[in-house]
């Protein structure tokens, strides 16, 4: 069979007979046929025209046209919205750095701590005092911020306001500063007269850009109504970062009182009471006898902190305190601000008011002492006399010129009898 089919399509000598290549290609044409008809079902020409567009004409450029407009239109309306989210990410970061001051004093301690504890042994778990101080913030008063750099020591300052009714105190005041070498102290002058005083002094003082209200009550306002500026004023020195120990030009140095703080509370005051038990704290027992067995009911009672001499540390909880003390005084001119600021500082949380979460401690009545104690009680106890306070504040008498000298003449100068002339209370 073999040999009889090669001999079908081969001639005699072994070569292809024409037939046979005709057949040869034909069967390969019709290969290739199948072939580009699978490859190119739209035809082979067509698949090699240079571009669609030269087949689609005029129309297909006009919509090239539109086309490119409509993406110029998205992209100008793309870039004005992006403008507009810088500005509200920039919005965004301004309150975000406020709300990062403004968390709650639970959240600032879980900062603080770093991590969550468990709860150690009985008698060993002591909550979070010091809260952490804010982020200072120069740009609130550049100008101050360049003197307290100067001014101030470790961050602290001694603050006090004056204005031209207070000038001879405010001498006795700084004399004594500066008898104890105390060195971080500062006087906001409420008007020209002290500023060119303290100038001539050597006093490190500061005046404040005008501010018609402001001006005002520093020039002629009462002692009421200038200590109540206080609040106001000392916000700016605590936004930069600083504590201030703020005091009233009544008072007498007798030893560097940065030496004795504690320095683990929002507010270190001085007391306005006269024995441990009201400087302190003591329950007293009201008696209502209608009430029959429950006619006997406990109260806790503290004096009040004195509003004119107070360590305040740079936290939110102390900023807190004095813009709602500025705002009560603000809203209420006839308030006393010594009342309004024990208030804020100790009512609690009730219905219909939220309470200032602020920590707070007593200073040592004999150390820091107010003129009940000195000369209801500590003149006439041989023992109290040989103490030292840190300083004296003639807050109870309204002589207090005159019982500031003496003051001097008795701790500072040896004079035994300095005090002796002065009544307990007032001459009237």
């Amino acid at each position: 069979m073999a040999g009889r089919r090669d001999g079908l399509l081969t001639r005699p000598g072994g070569s292809p007979s024409r037939g046979s290549r005709i057949a040869m290609a034909v069967a390969v044409g019709i290969l290739l046929g199948c072939v580009c008809a699978f490859l190119y079902p739209d035809g082979l020409f067509r698949s090699f025209s240079t571009s669609p567009y030269h087949v689609q004409g005029k129309s297909e450029k006009c919509e090239t046209a539109e086309r490119t407009n409509t993406l110029k239109s998205e992209l100008a309306s793309l870039s004005q919205k992006n403008e507009e989210l810088k500005k509200q990410v920039m919005e965004l970061i301004s309150k975000l750095k406020l709300a990062e001051q403004g968390k709650d004093q639970a959240q600032k301690q879980f900062l603080a701590l770093g991590q969550q504890h468990k709860a150690g042994a009985f008698g060993t778990v002591k909550s979070l005092r010091t809260n952490p101080a804010v982020i200072p913030d120069e740009s609130v008063n550049p100008r101050l911020a360049k003197m307290l750099e100067k001014v101030a020591v470790r961050k602290e300052l001694i603050v006090a306001l004056a204005n031209s009714n207070v000038k001879d105190m405010l001498e006795l005041w700084f004399q004594n500063i500066k008898r104890v070498g105390i060195p971080n102290y500062l006087v906001v002058a409420l008007d020209d007269g002290i500023e060119r005083y303290c100038n001539a002094s050597g006093v490190p003082v500061y005046r404040r850009n005008s501010e018609e209200g402001i001006d005002r009550i520093g020039r002629d306002g009462s002692n009421h109504a200038v200590s109540g500026l206080k609040f106001h004023i000392l916000r700016e020195f605590l936004q930069l970062g600083y504590s201030v120990l703020l005091s009233d030009v009544d008072i007498i140095y007798l030893q560097n009182p940065f030496d004795h703080l504690y320095r683990d509370s929002d507010i270190e005051s001085m007391s306005d009471g006269h024995s441990n038990m009201t400087a302190y704290g003591y329950d007293d027992v009201s008696d209502d006898p209608p009430m029959g067995w429950a006619r006997y009911a406990h109260t806790m009672r503290i004096w009040v902190y004195n509003s004119g001499f107070f360590y305040i540390r740079p936290t939110i909880p102390s900023i807190e305190l004095l813009d709602r003390v500025a705002d009560r005084m603000a809203r209420q001119p006839d308030s006393w601000d010594q009342a309004v600021f024990n208030e804020e500082l100790f009512y609690p949380s009730h219905p219909g008011y939220e309470g200032l979460h602020a920590s707070k401690r007593t200073m040592d009545i004999y150390l820091f002492m107010n003129s009940k104690v000195l000369f209801k009680t500590v003149r006439k106890d041989a023992h109290l006399r040989r103490l030292k306070p840190v300083i004296v504040h003639v807050n109870y008498h309204p002589e207090k010129f005159e019982r500031m000298k003496a003051v001097v003449d008795f701790y500072v100068n040896g004079k035994q009898d300095a005090l002796d002339p002065f009544p307990d209370g007032s001459r009237s």
